[in-house]
Parts: C-alpha cells; structure tokens; sequence
C-alpha cells in the first residue's frame, strides 16, 4: 500500500521541470492578463489618457480580441514550428507589448499594446496545457492541468499587490513595466523547456521523442498515422462523423465560460467599489478571488481524474452562477469575502476542466488544434464579457453585470453537461460492441 501526494506517480520527479517552466510562463500570462482590471479603477479614478469607463471596456475587449486571434493561431503554428518555440515567442510578445502600454500616450496606442498582448496570451495558454499533457505523470494528467492554471491566479494575485504597492506612489504605467520583466525569463524557457512529444511523433521524429520520454520517465503519445501541421487537416479531424456535435458543445461551453471569467476579472474590483468598498478593499477580492482560483484548480483536478473533467466542469459552473449572482446582493462585508473567495474556487477550474476535457479526449496528433480552437471560440465570449461589464456599467446598471455573469455560468453547465452524457453515452455504446465482439 502506498500513498502519494498530489503528483508522486510515474514520471512525477523529471517531469516537474517542464511543468515548472510552464508554470513560470503561465504565472507571467496571469500577471499580464490581470493587471488592466487591477489599475483600471486607478485609471478611471485620474482619466488617466482620457479614458471613460465606456472606453475601458472596449480597452478590455481588445485584449480578449487579440486572445481570441491568438489562440486560434496556436494550433495551427504549434503544429508547424513546434510548442516550444511557439511559448517562447509568446511569452516576448506579450512582455513586449505590456512596454507599448506602459510608453502609450493615447488610449489608441495603450489598446494596441494591449491587442498585441492578448494575442501572446492567448496562444499561450492552450500551447502550455498541451505540453504538460504531454509530460504530465500517469494518471494526473487533470490534476497537472489543473497545477499549471494555479499559476493564472497566482498572476492574477500579483496583479493586485502590484496595483497596491506600485501604482499608488509610481502611477498606472509602472505596473505595465513590472510586466515588461518576464522577458529576462525567455533565454531560461528557450534553453530548459524539451519539445512536445505529440509534436515530435507526428513529425516523424519518433526517436528523438523516445529519447525524451525516456529521459522524463513518461508514456510516449502512441502515433495516429496522421502527420501533423497541415493548415487545416487537424481541424477538420474535429469534425468527422459525429465529433462536430462534441465539438460545437465544447465550443459554446467556453464561450460562456470565458464571458464569465473576463467579465469577472476585469470588471470585479471596479464593480466593488461601485458597492460602496474603498480601492484597498476592491482589490482585496481580487486577491481572494485568484486565491480561490488557485485551491479550485488543485481540487478540480483530483476530482476530475476520479470522476470526469466533464462532470465536474458542469457542477463547478452550477455553483459558479450562484456564487455570482449572489455579489449582485448586499451582503456584510466578511460573507462577501467568503462569496468572492467560493466563486473563486468554482469559475476558474470550471473552465479549465473544458480544457482537460478537450486535451485529454482529443488524438494527440489534434491536440493542440483541439485545445486553440476550443480556446479561441471561448475568446468570442471573452471579448464580450468586458464589453458588457463597460456597457453596463457606462449606464449606471452594474448589478445587472453580476446576473448577465451568472447566466452565461448557467449556460456553460447546460453545454459541458450536455457534452459528458453524450460521452458517456458514446462509451457505453462502444463498451457493448466490444462485448458483443467477444
């Protein structure tokens, strides 16, 4: 009899260099991602460029518009020049960008720094989470997901410590030099992080991808007899016989799941202070928000491995609209913390479950196709979501912002869950052939 902690499988030890670096990455992705919604009341405060909260949600969209692009892009340029590279150029792209915002003097040039972020946040993030599935250990493949988007929040956490401790002595534009930073940390990912195996063997390079399995001590990606990096080829694979049902399932679920956790991230701490809460206090729910996001992952993933990705995804986004409507009413300020810590736990993982749920039930040859594109569908959803917050919130309706959130998590359970019985039932169905066979 053995016991374990949340990792300690095979693979668990040499492994952990790759899911480190991309944890690197993707801490650096949720501080990029996060740091406009934890200035952003700053902003607005001092009309910093101008700016009106109608022009801060567009501001909003355009970075989820440039998500959106790149995480549509991912998949399809992951499958021609490789993962690795694909990061690498991701995480300078958007370190870069962050520079354009912090040097803007117009909110025209602040919102191409910010398009030219999203587009290297969101071809990262579907890239990072099919490489450690690639390298995850046996039987932890949603828990190592679910590992690597602690870093998200972790970001998002440092965004508000940012915005606590830099911008009110140096200004708006220092916390988008912080952001400048992880380009030091390029030269580390380009010579530290291996290829992805998937890509390897869909290339033909099958030996140089044993190599690696070997020396990583985990389970090599079984070839497809597919090649890998035609334009279109993986995603019309997405498509054939009954897959585009799954497939269009999977790409609403993200796209209300997105709605929800960029309307929420950008929007929340400017929301709470119009509920009446100083700066300090707005920005304390961003923290317990991202810190709720943190323990949901690490939960969401055991569970998942043990009960489906789908399953929980579905129960996660139930509890998740209920969570957030509830911020629509006064509560005293400790519950609040507790609803805003809950929701936390619950919106996050729920959309990342989609993703395990894609990554893990998708040909490894298609896997980093599969995950862009569900991505990308859900950035649709991630552009509006701040759009709407501004609308709302321009018109003085910003309680209305908190229920349009939870009906897009009520959405979201009704299309995941739709998705897992179909799986179930697919499964159950191939089960009987089998039998019968035998």
């Amino acid at each position: 009899m053995s016991s374990s902690p949340a990792l300690s499988a095979r693979g668990s030890g040499p492994a952990l260099l790759v899911i480190g670096l991309c944890w690197l990455a993707v801490l650096f992705d949720g501080l990029d991602m996060f740091i406009y919604g934890s200035v952003l009341p700053h902003m607005l405060r001092e009309k910093a460029l101008g700016i009106t909260s109608g022009q801060a949600g567009d501001l909003g969209s355009y970075a989820t518009f440039g998500m959106l692009v790149g995480a549509l892009a991912a998949g399809t340029v992951a499958d021609r020049i490789g993962r690795k590279k694909l990061m690498v150029s991701c995480v300078t792209l958007f370190s870069l960008a962050s520079g354009i915002c912090a040097l803007s003097g117009s909110v025209a040039v602040f919102g191409l720094g910010r398009t030219l972020a999203g587009v290297g946040l969101g071809g990262l993030l579907p890239t990072a989470i099919s490489m450690v599935s690639d390298y995850a250990p046996r039987g932890r493949a949603a828990l190592t997901i679910g590992l690597l988007m602690t870093a998200h929040h972790a970001g998002g956490i440092l965004s508000a410590y940012a915005a606590l401790w830099i911008v009110e002595p140096l200004g708006w534009r220092a916390a988008f030099w912080v952001c400048v930073v992880p380009l030091l940390f390029v030269p580390v990912l380009a010579g530290f992080l291996p290829e992805s195996l998937s890509f390897l063997v869909a290339k033909g390079r099958t030996e140089e991808a044993r190599a690696l399995a070997g020396r990583y001590d985990v389970e090599l990606p079984t070839a497809t007899g597919r090649t890998s990096g035609a334009a279109w080829a993986n995603l019309a694979n997405l498509f054939r016989g009954g897959e585009w049902i799954q497939t269009l399932l999977y790409w609403l679920a993200s796209f209300g799941g997105l709605l929800l956790v960029y309307g929420v991230a950008t929007w929340l701490p400017t929301l709470m202070r119009g509920e009446g809460y100083e700066l300090g206090s707005a920005l304390t729910f961003v923290v317990l928000f991202n810190l709720g996001g943190i323990v949901g992952m690490l939960v969401a993933g055991r569970a998942s491995d043990r009960f489906g990705a789908p399953r929980i995804s579905a129960l996660w986004f139930a509890l998740t609209a209920g969570g957030v409507f509830l911020l629509s009413v006064h509560m005293p300020l400790a519950l609040t913390f507790v609803v805003v810590f809950l929701t936390g736990v619950f919106l996050n993982s729920a959309q990342t479950m989609i993703y395990a749920t894609v990554s893990l039930g998708t040909a490894p040859a298609d896997r980093a196709t599969a995950v862009g594109w569900t991505s990308g569908m859900g950035r649709f959803g991630a552009v509006f979501g701040p759009w709407l917050g501004g609308q709302l919130l321009a018109a003085d309706q910003g309680d209305w912002g908190f229920t349009a959130f939870a009906l897009a998590g009520v959405s979201s359970m009704v299309f995941i869950g739709v998705a897992a019985l179909r799986a179930r039932s697919a499964d159950d169905g191939a089960g009987r052939k089998l039998a019968a066979a035998h």
